[in-house]
């Protein structure tokens, strides 16, 4: 009868078990690879679901970097502010001859109007009040020519009207029976009249009305708030009309003469009320 050895002998697996177990271990390992790359993508969204599933609370907070230590900027500091001071010319009346670069006026005063006439052989009067016992204002030329008993049959008349301080309202003219050359053009000693008026006005759109005054037609001109008008009368076919006036006008041309109108406007300060109002302005 044989006799078996002695001590332990440890069995060996054999070679078809060997290669299972390898199998079942990579299976194992691309699962637990293609599970947790699904879990961690899409900003681990599907981890987060998973979790709040099972009951539990998964917060994870992304670290972010500290932000870098603010540095101090300096401020430059303001100027120190000057004393203002008031120049009297800013708050001063405007200047009525500066007025007739903006609107319509008339340049000169009814006293200086008249003196001008005077100057250029128009007699005209002094400017005084008005004989109708109005507070109008006014100085007058006439001068006859030919007349039958009261009745002139050849004269000319002009009469400028305004207010006790010479502010113009209108001129008027009138002139009967005017001498006039061969080719019916009106005589110089009655152009002169219209001429010079015209002239003093400044009004340059309106000098062209004088072509029709001397050939004695109807013209009338309007603009920029003021007029001109030369008529034949209807009752007399050898007398004629001259007005020229400045009319209220609208818009823009009413807001600059109140500009300068002295009554919006206080006196300027002197030198000692400028230093007292300087402080308020710093």
């Amino acid at each position: 009868m044989a006799t078996q050895p002695s001590g332990l002998h440890m069995k060996t697996p054999p070679p078809r078990r060997k290669r299972r177990a390898a199998l079942w271990l990579m299976l194992t390992l691309s699962i637990s690879l293609v599970a947790g790359t699904v879990l961690l993508s899409n900003d681990m969204r599907h981890l987060r679901t998973l979790a709040a599933l099972s009951g539990y609370d998964l917060n994870l907070q992304v670290q972010q970097p500290e932000p870098p230590p603010l540095q101090l900027v300096e401020v430059a500091k303001p100027a120190p502010q000057l004393p203002v001071k008031i120049p009297p010319r800013l708050i001063e009346v405007p200047q009525p001859e500066l007025a007739g670069n903006f609107l319509r006026t008339w340049r000169k005063s009814g006293p200086d109007m008249c003196e001008t006439l005077r100057k250029a052989g128009i007699e005209m009067t002094q400017w005084r009040a008005s004989a109708m016992g109005s507070s109008a204002y006014e100085c007058s030329f006439q001068e006859v020519y030919k007349e039958d008993g009261e009745r002139p049959l050849s004269s000319v008349f002009l009469i400028i009207r305004g207010d006790r301080k010479g502010a113009i309202s209108n001129i008027r003219a009138k002139i009967v029976g005017p001498a006039t050359d061969s080719a019916g053009r009106l005589d110089p000693s009655f152009m002169r009249v219209f001429e010079t008026v015209l002239a003093q006005s400044h009004w340059l759109d309106f000098h062209d009305a004088l072509s029709a005054i001397r050939e004695l037609k109807d013209v009338r001109k309007e603009g920029f708030g003021a007029s001109v008008v030369f008529s034949r009368e209807f009752s007399s076919e050898n007398s004629f009309n001259f007005i020229m006036t400045i009319k209220a006008a609208p818009g823009p041309q009413m807001r600059t003469r109140a500009f300068f109108s002295t009554g919006r406007w206080m006196p300027a300060p002197d030198n000692e009320v400028s230093e007292a109002l300087s402080p308020i302005f710093r």
